[in-house]
C-alpha cells in the first residue's frame, strides 16, 4: 500500500440548490395602483374630491335615512294619542300607554336605531375602502 491509499477522502461540498426566479412585476403594479389611488386621496385631487364626496353622501344619506326613522317612529306617537285618544287612556301594569311607550320602550329603539346606524355606516366605510384598493381593469 501507498501513502496516497492511506488518505481519507476529502469531504465533498454540498451540491448548489437549483435556481428559483422571483417575479415581483404583479405586487409592484398593485401597489403602485394602491399608492396612486392613497396619493389622490391625502393631496385631494379631483379623483379624490369624487370618492371623498361619495363617501359623505352615502354617510349623509344614512344619517338622514334613520333620523327619519326616529322621528317618525317616536314624534308619530304624539300624533297617534291626539288622533285616537281611546289608546293614550289603556294602561299595562298599572301604567299608562304613552308613559311606558316614551319613558321605556323609547331607549331600546334608539339604542337600535343606534347599533343599526354604526354597523350600516362601518359597511359604507368598507365599500370605499375595496373601492379605493380594487385593482383597475
Amino acid at each position: 500500500m501507498t501513502a496516497a491509499d492511506d488518505r481519507v477522502p476529502a469531504p465533498r461540498a454540498p451540491e448548489p440548490s437549483p435556481r428559483t426566479r422571483i417575479v415581483l412585476a404583479e405586487v409592484t403594479r398593485r401597489d403602485d395602483r394602491l399608492l396612486r389611488t392613497r396619493t389622490e386621496l391625502t393631496q385631494q385631487t379631483r379623483v379624490g374630491e369624487a370618492l371623498v364626496r361619495g363617501l359623505v353622501r352615502a354617510q349623509l344619506a344614512l344619517a338622514l335615512r334613520l333620523s327619519l326613522v326616529v322621528a317618525i317612529g317616536l314624534g308619530g306617537l304624539p300624533w297617534l294619542f291626539a288622533i285616537a285618544p281611546s289608546v293614550g287612556q289603556v294602561t299595562v301594569f298599572g301604567v299608562n300607554l304613552p308613559w311606558l311607550l316614551l319613558g321605556v320602550v323609547s331607549f331600546p329603539f334608539l339604542i337600535a336605531v343606534g347599533w343599526s346606524y354604526v354597523r350600516l355606516a362601518e359597511r359604507n366605510e368598507q365599500d370605499f375602502t375595496d373601492l379605493v384598493q380594487r385593482p383597475e381593469r
